[in-house]
């Protein structure tokens, strides 16, 4: 027999003895203790964003950093496969008392043997090792999971068992270690509907409290599967736990834009963030058309790798030749004028929007209060914003034609907020197109400014329904819950068949990938897209508030509302670290004032927003080289930092 696979677990302190080179006295284990020989890999039930359930043959012993990692190789080899990482079964919703059981963080399932935290997970400074009283260490029982409740909740009814369970076949897994539990399809590009158990299990926040609780199941990177209460047959979740793609290929990511996709779709059907009557429209549409295209032989790619050379050449040749001018004098420098209506939020004040007349040039934004002294370029502005480095995000509703424009500014007070009101699409479309550029450090000269102006455009388009439906209502099964959030169901009713199938004949000439990677822009512009709330309580305040952490800032909400009171961006933080014993986290700020940020995060162990945040900076730091190598010390130094 084998035994290479083996290794030793300690059960009481919930703990691999993997240093070798180690004698039991070394690792303080007395002629009492019980310890198991056992195999470091084990079968683990996997749900995957499109929400089917595999069995995976998992290594327990390792880091959940390098299981996911390993497991993602296994799908289908995914790309950038660090930005997936497991959790636990999302919390029940409270029950009717507004109770939600005993929490049980994610992180708490530590062995008291003082390894944890020692240090920072940034910038060289020092944390406190877990508080200990007595002998019972500071953390959670590692052994309350074991009962079979795979939520990190509980509701005082006992074990939770998923529904699929007992659909689950004991059989051999095929070469890579992967097996369906329903013996369905393995084909990750392509995604069946979801049994309608798994549908109804599915949780719907009704407020950002709720969604903030969401957050709580993400497991600790540094730290095995089985050390966080995970045992062989239980179930985890892989999800896309950092929303900062990039290189998303037609050719070459099938795999990953279909998992992308189906996160995104269950994230807008559940609720989990918010949207209009037309945005939700746009998606059942685009949604329609990928289940009508499934069915259709798709396009083959004939030149897939003279298509990457076509566009390296064409790269190369606006860097060595510059963009081209369209018939514009080059020595000048292009400018975007116009009236605008704009409002810049001040405590204590009503919304209201005055009207100047704002130039774009180069990566500022100046306004005058008329045409004549803009142009003139003597007179002084009323006030100018520096675009390079802000946030800017679309506020659109066709039915109330409002085409708005929200700017997050960096200045001495974090973010200060700006919002711009255009007369209609096509004013909408160029200086969204300039802000987002502006942003970006690239101004009106540069290339990609009409391919910007033409998308924006066509999304605009696509959010307009047509006259008629292309498709015979007569002629297509479609159940109109798969396909909308409840909220829209109780609203629009009747009409909700029709409109659906209206808004699908803008995007009838889609075939399966660009509806899937339309559908992924449309995700992507959304206002809340890419925001991690949690629920936190600031150093010397009373009240609780949100956190919110996206790809490259963090932001303190109102909890009612999530109203935005301060932004921070990563950029300006040289340090952030957490006092395991109070755990309150801290982040230090490389401002004119050297603020420090600290609070307290209710709703899920600090360790989850301290991951999140060196996260997304660790994702910053990459380079545009396809074949970089992956910093496994830098990103466990960034997220946690400890040995």
């Amino acid at each position: 027999m084998d035994w290479s696979d083996h290794a030793i677990w300690w059960p009481e302190k919930n703990l691999w003895l993997d240093k070798t080179r180690w004698t039991l006295d070394q690792y303080n284990i007395t002629a009492d203790a019980i310890i198991q020989f056992t195999p470091m890999h084990k079968t683990l039930h996997v749900q995957l964003p499109d929400l089917r359930v595999i069995a995976c043959n998992v290594d327990f012993s390792v880091r959940t950093f390098n299981a996911s990692i390993n497991l993602c190789k296994d799908l289908d080899d995914l790309k950038q496969n660090y930005q997936e990482t497991l959790l636990k079964k999302r919390p029940p919703p409270p029950t009717k008392d507004g109770k939600t059981g005993e929490r049980i963080d994610t992180n708490t399932f530590i062995s008291n043997t003082g390894r944890r935290y020692h240090s920072n997970g940034s910038l060289n400074g020092t944390l406190r090792t877990p508080h200990k009283n007595g002998n019972a260490p500071f953390y959670s029982n590692p052994g309350t999971l074991r009962n079979g409740n795979y939520s990190p909740y509980t509701n005082g009814h006992g074990p939770a068992t998923p529904p699929f369970q007992n659909s689950f076949s004991q059989g051999a897994l095929n070469g890579s270690g992967l097996s369906a539990i329903d013996g369905g399809d393995l084909s990750l590009a392509h995604s069946q509907p979801p049994p309608e158990a798994t549908k109804e299990a599915q949780l719907h926040p009704r407020t950002l409290v709720e969604r903030a609780r969401m957050n709580v199941g993400w497991l600790d990177s540094s730290l095995s599967i089985m050390e966080q209460g995970v045992r062989e047959f239980d179930t985890l979740l892989l999800r896309f736990k950092y929303f900062s793609f990039y290189d998303l290929s037609h050719v070459h990511d099938a795999v990953r834009i279909n998992q992308i996709y189906e996160q995104a779709k269950w994230q807008i059907l559940n609720e989990e963030i918010d949207c209009t009557e037309e945005e939700m429209l746009l998606f059942a549409a685009l949604q329609l058309q990928v289940t009508l295209q499934s069915d259709v032989q798709q396009p083959q790619e004939i030149y897939e790798e003279d298509d990457d050379v076509d566009a390296a050449l064409k790269d190369l040749e606006i860097s060595l030749e510059g963009p081209m001018s369209n018939g514009r004098n080059l020595t000048d420098t292009p400018r975007l004028g116009g009236f605008l209506r704009y409002f810049r939020p001040k405590r204590f004040t009503l919304k209201s929007f005055k009207s100047l007349y704002f130039e774009l040039l180069d990566l500022n934004l100046y306004a005058y209060r008329s045409k004549l002294e803009g142009s003139r370029g003597e007179s002084k502005p009323v006030f100018t914003v520096s675009l390079k480095g802000c946030e800017v995000t679309p506020e659109i509703n066709l039915s109330q034609r409002k085409f708005q424009i929200k700017l997050e500014v960096p200045s001495t007070e974090g973010m200060t907020e700006m919002w711009l009101r255009c007369k209609d699409g096509d004013e909408y479309a160029r200086w969204m197109a300039a802000c987002r550029l502006a942003a970006k450090g690239k101004s009106l000269a540069d290339s990609s400014y009409d391919a910007e102006v033409k998308s924006i455009e066509t999304f605009l388009v696509m959010q307009k329904p047509a006259s008629a439906p292309i498709i015979n209502p007569d002629t297509i099964d479609l159940n109109v819950e798969d396909y909308v959030a409840p909220r829209f169901l109780r609203k629009l009713k009747s009409k909700l068949r029709q409109k659906i199938l209206e808004a699908q004949a803008n995007v009838n000439d889609l075939n399966l990938l660009e509806a899937k990677m339309n559908f992924i822009k449309a995700w992507q512009s959304l206002p809340d897209y890419g925001v991690s709330l949690f629920v936190v309580k600031f150093l010397g305040e009373k009240k609780e508030e949100l956190l919110g952490v996206a790809s490259n800032r963090i932001m303190r909400m109102t909890l009612n509302n999530g109203d935005h009171i301060k932004t921070w961006r990563f950029s300006t933080m040289k340090a952030w670290n957490v006092n395991w014993e109070t755990k309150y986290m801290m982040i230090q700020l490389d401002d004119e004032r050297n603020e420090n940020v600290i609070f307290n995060c209710l709703s899920a162990d600090c360790k989850v927003v301290h991951e999140f945040i060196g996260g997304y900076i660790f994702l910053s730091m990459r380079s545009k080289d396809a074949n970089q190598q992956l910093n496994e010390d830098l990103f466990h130094k960034l997220t946690g930092g400890w040995v």
